[in-house]
């Protein structure tokens, strides 16, 4: 391939973070931005398997939250991945998140919002006091925490006095969750015996496959950027046959067609290598849909 060749539209297997890349999932989005925007604001569960997007989903609503939204100033909102290892103690949770928090040009350029933040640690009690002069402010930080299973292999740490303090701070309004799950909140409530109300509140958002338009639209990347397409109409038929509407299935789909036609090989190689890098990937999904946690 030569230094003049187009570069791959499909991102199989890693976050989508860059916005021109994101397709679909308005309804989705739609129904967070309802929930943040509501009086009281509403926390979410966004639960899917592997590979249905729930990453690019709470990065992309990151991106593109100001747009959404009447009164933008009102709102902080912020990405975090608890699979870090800044996440692996309960202070190190606080500290991670105060420290983005700050360090955001929005909070930065405003001192009624950094005032708060000119304390010696970061500890339960602190966090929850400056958040607090937040809402004295009016202005509602919203974190989307991805890969939040992750908490939950340091019991000793995110215990249920952890939980109770998120639950005091969501109920008070003071803060708004959107949460990334494989698994319902629930479900990890009763596997690690936890009795905390933290997981009776909020929404619960399944993800599920894309929609026929959403697929036929991914698949012609990148077409919707004004672009041509990168696959011919035959290649994006196969893509869309291989890979269903999953979105990782499909970014892999279209991802090894393409490279095919990059480097003038048949559709068998692109099959076979499509068949090779789709083992493992959950294959089934639902469509999304919300119902209350406690139900």
């Amino acid at each position: 391939m030569t230094s003049g060749s187009p570069s791959n539209p499909f991102l199989a297997g890693s976050m989508i973070s860059d916005p021109r890349f994101f397709v679909g999932r308005k309804a989705e989005l739609d129904a967070i931005t309802a929930r943040m925007t509501g009086s009281p604001p509403v926390s979410v569960n966004v639960v899917g398997k592997g590979g249905i997007g729930r990453s690019s989903l709470l990065y992309h609503f990151v991106q593109t939250y100001e747009q959404r939204v009447q009164n933008p100033q009102r709102y902080v909102v912020s990405y975090f991945n608890l699979s870090s290892p800044l996440f692996h103690r309960e202070e190190g949770f606080y500290l991670t998140i105060a420290r983005e928090l700050y360090n955001l040009p929005k909070v930065r350029s405003q001192k009624v919002l950094t005032k708060p933040f000119h304390v010696k640690n970061f500890e339960r009690h602190t966090f929850s006091v400056v958040l607090g002069e937040w809402k004295r402010h009016g202005v509602l930080p919203v974190l989307c925490l991805d890969q939040f299973e992750a908490l939950f292999h340091h019991p000793k740490e995110f215990n249920d006095g952890f939980f109770d303090n998120l639950s005091f701070l969501l109920n008070s309004n003071i803060l708004m969750l959107a949460i990334a799950s494989h698994r319902p909140l629930k479900y990890y409530q009763h596997r690690y015996k936890l009795s905390s109300n933290f997981f009776n509140l909020g929404d619960a958002i399944n993800l599920g496959d894309l929609t026929e338009e959403e697929a036929r639209e991914l698949v012609s990347l990148p077409a919707s950027l004004g672009g041509e397409a990168a696959l011919t109409s035959e290649e994006q038929l196969l893509a869309r046959q291989w890979g269903k509407n999953h979105p990782l299935l499909l970014q892999l789909a279209a991802s090894v067609l393409w490279e095919a036609h990059q480097q003038n090989l048949d559709v068998q190689w692109a099959k076979e290598k499509f068949i090779q890098k789709s083992r493992g990937i959950p294959r089934t999904g639902f469509s999304w849909k919300f119902w209350p946690f406690s139900s």
